[in-house]
């Protein structure tokens, strides 16, 4: 039997990237926000929304894993091989939605949706039983590359901050160059 997931390692990883994003915002001028980020077509604003995205699709994926989680394997593998050959249009709404997203959600209140939304992933793990955390799915690798071709719940709780941590040595902000 596999050993009980720590929940307290993704508390802990969690809680470190909302308060790394708090200060780099805390510390960002209107200018630094406008400036391009290293390696993306996103402004240091844009990438920032695109990190608290990351948190935010992963509410929706729980979703998924309940569902795909109880069926037999081939499903979501199936399912993950359909959203690979669809990378394509994913990508262009990936870019475009974070280009959006930040027009529509001011810095300003972009810690408290980041507060929210960790606290939210935090209660759901909580719930979350051991055997439950163990369960998982198929993902399509191309979309992202902390996508494993299969991963648990517990991992889909570890992804969007690993995520993040990527995307944060791409910001060109203070105490980040």
């Amino acid at each position: 039997m596999a050993a009980e997931p720590d929940r307290q390692v993704v508390r802990d990883e969690m809680e470190r990237a909302r308060r790394t994003f708090h200060d780099l915002l805390d510390r960002a001028t209107v200018a630094d926000l406008g400036r391009a980020s290293t390696g993306t077509r996103w402004t240091n604003q844009q990438l920032l929304f695109h990190m608290l995205l990351g948190y935010l699709i992963v509410r929706a994926l729980l979703v998924l894993v309940r569902i795909f989680g109880r069926l037999p394997g081939g499903a979501s593998r199936a399912f993950a091989r359909i959203l690979d050959a669809a990378r394509r249009p994913f990508h262009v709404i990936n870019y475009a939605g974070s280009c959006i997203g930040a027009r529509l959600i001011s810095p300003s209140r972009l810690p408290g949706a980041f507060d929210r939304v960790i606290a939210w992933l935090e209660r759901r793990l909580e719930r979350q039983s051991a055997s439950v955390l163990q369960r998982g799915m198929h993902y399509p690798t191309s979309w992202d590359p902390f996508f494993n071709s299969y991963m648990t719940l517990y991992e889909l709780y570890r992804y969007p901050t690993k995520h993040f941590d990527f995307h944060s040595r791409q910001l060109t902000l203070p105490g980040r160059d």
